[in-house]
């Protein structure tokens, strides 16, 4: 009896436990339940010492991670759609991707992200911290003194909240001056120039643009939306030059800023011409759509994601990833870039066809990189000053907010040289 006990216990031990697959795939295509939570899922993978991979035009760009229970449990508690595969389906995917347009990149270590973004509270939100907040990653808020004292080179990647380089506050002045909101970011920013010895904001906005760049050319990768794209290059190419009006600085601007500007200082743009009003709402004619100018306000369209390919173009392809190539336009204080506006080089992401302008451009800039996205909130397409903050348990498959997230993870991928 003893005997046959011993067998039926070492016939046990040796059954094997449930069996899990090796890895856990993480469509990105129609199936994905919840695709912005899913960049959180594979964020928080590689932040805890997994590595992953990135399944460049492999349904919708999905992810490959490790299938453990640990993952599985997260993906459940999100709902995120995951599907556990062994070696041989794996191998399969591979034989499928080699022979198209797809590539498998790997991806390494989680960024350390940064977004820059002022300590008082505006009527309005950010498209990118609802989205990390929404997916799950961890992000270090940071304003002028820690850019001033050197703490960009902590982080991997930056995003520019809404944010007005050239140190007029958005031109806001002439229209909601008496508003609380105004007087408080007037205020807030006044300060803190002179703590850090400016004599004005704009002085203060140049001087933080010029360690931006010198960020990225470091090796940095720099992500902007909105306003911030055009008034950070404005702000770079004018760097000795008076561009701001009088109730910015005290002074005009300098009527022959246009001949002074240097466009060899800034990333993505080159002869632009300033808006000299300090009545019109606009900071140059770099913004096709120039939404808040009554006579110049163009109707918004669809954008079209460009098809690169995976294999030869890997960077714009990681920025590219979408379950969707055309997507409803959004409006922003800068919506879009005009074409003739654009440096050689750029490269261009998403366009609207038959349009002047771009939407999407990213490029290279010493070491680094930026990537600059017209509009303020793809699920907010007037983006009206006051509205409530998007609710994206409202849009868990927002196909334009999967281009913001496409971006957080851009640092974390092995990254090969951009063809030209």
């Amino acid at each position: 009896m003893r005997i046959v006990t011993a067998l039926v216990a070492l016939g046990l031990a040796l059954v094997p436990p449930t069996a899990r697959a090796q890895h856990l795939l993480v469509p990105m295509d129609d199936e994905q339940t919840n695709h912005l939570k899913a960049y959180g899922l594979t964020y928080n993978a590689l932040h805890d010492g997994a590595r992953g991979e990135w399944l460049l035009n492999y349904r919708g760009g999905s992810f490959l991670l490790p299938d453990t229970p640990e993952l599985r449990r997260r993906a459940a508690l999100d709902g995120i759609t995951t599907q556990p595969i062994d070696d041989a389906t794996l191998a399969d995917i591979r034989n499928q991707m080699s022979q198209a347009n797809m590539e498998s990149v790997p991806l390494e270590k989680a960024p350390r992200i940064a977004v820059y973004t002022a300590p008082y509270s505006p009527p309005w939100d950010d498209a990118v911290i609802l989205a990390l907040r929404y997916a799950g990653i961890p992000y270090t808020p940071i304003w002028d003194d820690e850019i001033e004292h050197g703490d960009l080179a902590k982080y991997d990647w930056v995003h520019l909240f809404h944010e007005d380089f050239t140190g007029q506050l958005g031109k806001f002045y002439i229209a909601y001056s008496g508003a609380s909101w105004f007087v408080d970011m007037q205020r807030t920013n006044m300060a803190m120039a002179k703590k850090l010895g400016f004599p004005n904001i704009p002085a203060l906005k140049k001087d933080i643009a010029m360690k931006i760049r010198e960020y990225v050319n470091n090796g940095g990768f720099l992500f902007a939306m909105c306003g911030a794209t055009e008034t950070l290059d404005l702000a770079l190419a004018a760097h000795g030059v008076d561009i701001a009006s009088v109730f910015a600085d005290g002074t005009p601007m300098d009527p022959n800023a246009d001949a002074k500007m240097d466009w060899n200082a800034s990333f993505a743009f080159r002869d632009a011409q300033l808006e000299m009003s300090p009545y019109v709402n606009s900071m140059s004619d770099i913004d096709g759509h120039q939404a808040n100018v009554p006579g110049r306000r163009q109707p918004l369209g669809t954008f079209t994601l460009f098809a690169f390919s995976a294999k030869f173009d890997p960077v714009p392809s990681m920025l590219v990833q979408d379950h969707r190539t055309v997507i409803p336009d959004f409006y922003g204080v800068t919506t879009s870039f005009m074409k003739n506006r654009l440096k050689p080089g750029v490269t261009v992401l998403a366009d609207e066809a038959g349009a002047p302008w771009v939407k999407y451009i990213h490029g290279d800039y010493g070491k680094g990189s930026w990537t600059f996205l017209g509009g303020h909130d793809p699920e907010d397409p007037q983006h009206a000053i006051g509205n409530p903050p998007t609710d994206l348990s409202l849009h868990p498959n927002s196909p334009g907010y999967r281009l913001i997230l496409n971006n957080v993870l851009f640092p974390a991928a092995k990254k090969k040289p951009l063809k030209t």
